[in-house]
């Protein structure tokens, strides 16, 4: 059984109050609390290891093995070949725009690329500008509004022998699917297109596996999985080594460094190896990856225990609609982010209630402007969007739902 108590004892943040009153971190979708491994490897690094890579003296050494040990931290995390394959950015966007105009380089006018109704803008608006300035044509797979999944053909539909890229997401920041991106990886493999994977809404919640998804590139946001404000990519070798990089002259062609514009955060790298320490630390195995894999499934049995709790309060509710997976046994087919509406109220008006009781959840469209668009919400305020972690708990929950019931009256 997971000891969700024992958990939120890592969290200093978990603890503060306003005027006597708990917070309520139900916007974990658009970023997580860190835990104190986090913090402690940011002030180290700041403190005595303080410099940049490469140099002769103590501080530039100790940086350097540090840069190193996160690299290989995150391919464990990834379940990738090499640390080379490891490359640090500012979040999954920026990360997402720089190889976008990289890739560029590798298509030529006519060529096709697939995106999805279904994913976050920063998987669809680097690719729609490098379309345009390429001279591509842009397919769209469609889920449906109805199930909030893809159908088992919604990629093929669209696929040709002139696809070069397929960009998705493994889980959805508004409807809260987990798609199945092994099968669409497969799929799009047959006409021989590169697949490029948001998991930034599923990383938080599950083990990722890019060598068993068997895409090209994967990239999720550390802060949406107890970490600092950064992003990491995983590029397959023989991918990053066939694209060109955008960069400075001074830098040369070795893995990862080519794609890593400028000097990185190393303070924020640290962070990324507290973060995956502490999730470590709620697993058991005698590798990494092991640790890793195992407190996944701790975690992610108590957050669909959440999700149940959490939609069948909003269920009990008269005129309010989630817009996502809602039936009982079909948990495991999508992460605690979990989006509605209510007839004839804003989502903005529930969120600034919610806000005055210090519970803290997201309205609009959170970037998912495709799904919203999808779903005919682009004129209605969008959702109202909360999204537990492993760190929430049932009465918080509960108390979500009271109060919602209440702002509702």
């Amino acid at each position: 059984m997971f000891d969700v108590e024992k958990s939120r004892a890592a969290f200093p943040s978990l603890g503060l109050k306003e005027n006597g009153r708990m917070r309520s971190y139900l916007d974990n979708p658009a970023g997580t609390q860190v835990p104190r491994q986090v913090i402690d490897r940011i002030v180290e690094t700041l403190i005595i290891k303080n410099a940049n890579l490469g140099g002769y003296f103590q501080t530039s050494r100790e940086a350097t093995e540090m840069v190193d040990t996160a690299h290989q931290v995150m391919a464990d995390f990834y379940g990738a070949d090499s640390a080379d394959e490891i490359i640090f950015g500012q979040n999954m966007t920026s990360l997402t725009l720089h190889m976008s105009r990289c890739l560029a380089g590798r298509f030529q006018r006519g060529n096709e690329i697939v995106l999805s109704r279904m994913d976050h803008d920063g998987n669809v608006g680097p690719w729609l500008q490098m379309a345009h300035d390429v001279g591509m044509i842009v397919r769209w797979m469609d889920f449906d509004p109805g199930t909030f999944e893809f159908a088992d053909d919604a990629l093929t539909k669209v696929l040709t022998d002139k696809t070069r890229l397929v960009a998705l997401g493994m889980a959805s920041n508004c409807t809260g699917t987990i798609n199945d991106v092994k099968k669409f990886t497969a799929q799009a493999k047959k006409v021989g297109a590169l697949v490029y994977v948001d998991a930034v809404q599923f990383a938080p919640h599950g083990l990722v596996d890019v060598k068993d998804i068997g895409c090209d590139f994967l990239v999720s946001s550390a802060y949406k999985w107890f970490g600092p404000h950064m992003g990491v990519l995983w590029g397959k070798r023989a991918e990053l080594e066939k694209t060109p990089a955008y960069k400075v002259r001074a830098v040369g062609e070795e893995l990862p460094h080519k794609f890593e514009t400028g000097t990185q955060s190393h303070e924020g790298m640290a962070g990324c190896v507290g973060a995956i320490e502490y999730i470590e630390s709620l697993g058991t195995g005698t590798t990494r990856r092991e640790r890793i894999a195992s407190a996944w499934t701790h975690m992610r049995a108590h957050e669909e225990n959440l999700s149940r709790v959490m939609i069948a309060g909003l269920k009990d509710i008269k005129g309010l609609a989630v817009r996502g997976i809602t039936s009982d046994n079909a948990m495991h087919r999508r992460v605690p982010t979990i989006s509605f509406t209510v007839e004839g109220v804003m989502p903005k008006a529930i969120a600034q209630f919610m806000a005055e009781e210090n519970i803290f959840v997201w309205s609009g469209h959170n970037y998912a402007l495709e799904p919203i668009a999808r779903m005919g919400l682009t004129d209605k305020g969008g959702v109202l969007r909360v999204g537990m972690a492993h760190y929430n708990t049932v009465s918080e929950v509960e108390h979500f739902i009271a109060t919602l019931k209440r702002a509702l009256h």
